[in-house]
């Protein structure tokens, strides 16, 4: 068949080329960073990186969670059920300690596994196994654990209190690595957001959805009154795609129809990979300033401390020699 002879190969005399000097470029030689020597510390590390994409998404969060701590304004961490599955509630805890973190939200899924890891040192069951005979989700103790802290927390102190509560007064053998448990002790807010139907305790007839409902539902408003200060500070969503991004949106909404602007928020989210909900409801709609940090929370989250605290500590050293 004969080409169309409406086609031909377009004659490219007459482009005009352009000067490479006089383009606009987005990156530049000076974002570049010298190598950081084998044998260097962790804050040289952290200065090799460039200044370009996620090298420079890092150093911005640092930098925004930084001045939200010398300001005294709240820095809120919202984490999802993978942030304490891959070791995490430690770090979490370590920030918290520190006076970094002032508050911390989780769904439901994040405080059954900080609650098992308190109790046995373990999580995460082999869900490929146990749905074959029924017997997935069907842990005893998590569910009776669950039924007697919405029980508590309903009576006012909410659901996050009354775990945090529950593992602590039973002096559970692992208590030093639940989040939970720490908020507690240091009487920071915690709270636990539940979407009844999707956890394991929501299977056992023990479990009473009123006392739970009521229980996640003075959370809520707890959350809300912490979100309502959060002017100048930082929102972290750590690994929640869906449930934390929509109570967040919420709370934001609450804070605003009660007259608070929340101007100068910074929210930074940690996450595997990109999400709908986290870039609408978390980066974009609710905040004036958004930074995504994509990677795995078991990397980013430990070098975004050590960043985070060798950053603080520059600065505590800078104000001591201005004195």
């Amino acid at each position: 068949m004969a080409p169309d002879p409406r086609w031909q190969p377009l004659d490219l005399d007459d482009v005009k080329p352009s000067p490479l000097g006089e383009r606009r470029n987005i990156v530049h030689r000076e974002q570049f960073r010298d190598l950081c020597d084998p044998h260097g510390s962790i804050e040289q590390f952290i200065d090799s990186l460039p200044d370009i994409l996620a090298g420079s998404e890092l150093k911005s969060a640092v930098a925004a969670v930084a001045l939200s701590v010398e300001r005294e304004a709240p820095v809120v961490a919202a984490l999802g059920g993978h942030v304490a599955k891959v070791g995490m509630g430690p770090l979490i805890n370590d920030l918290m300690q520190r006076g970094v973190i002032s508050a911390i939200a989780m769904n439901g899924a994040t405080a059954i596994h900080d609650l098992e890891l308190a109790m046995i040192g373990q999580t995460s069951e082999d869900v490929a196994t146990s749905i074959a005979d029924g017997s997935f989700g069907m842990s005893r103790e998590t569910a009776s654990a669950f039924r007697d802290a919405s029980a508590d927390g309903a009576g006012g102190g909410g659901l996050g209190a009354a775990l945090g509560e529950w593992i602590v007064s039973t002096d559970q053998p692992h208590a030093e690595i639940s989040m939970l448990a720490r908020a507690r002790q240091l009487a920071i807010p915690a709270t636990v957001h539940v979407a009844i139907g999707t956890d394991i305790v929501h299977m056992h007839p023990g479990v009473a959805g009123a006392a739970m409902g009521e229980a996640t539902a003075i959370d809520f408003r707890l959350l809300a009154a912490v979100v309502k200060d959060l002017a100048r500070g930082c929102w972290l969503n750590i690994g929640s795609a869906v449930v934390l991004p929509e109570v967040f949106l919420k709370v934001v909404n609450i804070a605003r129809n009660l007259g608070q602007p929340l101007d100068g928020v910074t929210a930074i989210n940690f996450d595997m990979m990109p999400h709908y909900r986290t870039s609408r409801n978390v980066l974009q709609r609710p905040v004036e300033r958004g930074i995504s940090l994509i990677g795995h929370h078991e990397i980013n989250l430990p070098l975004f401390r050590v960043a985070l605290l060798q950053r603080l500590q520059s600065s505590k050293e800078a104000g001591r020699d201005d004195s």
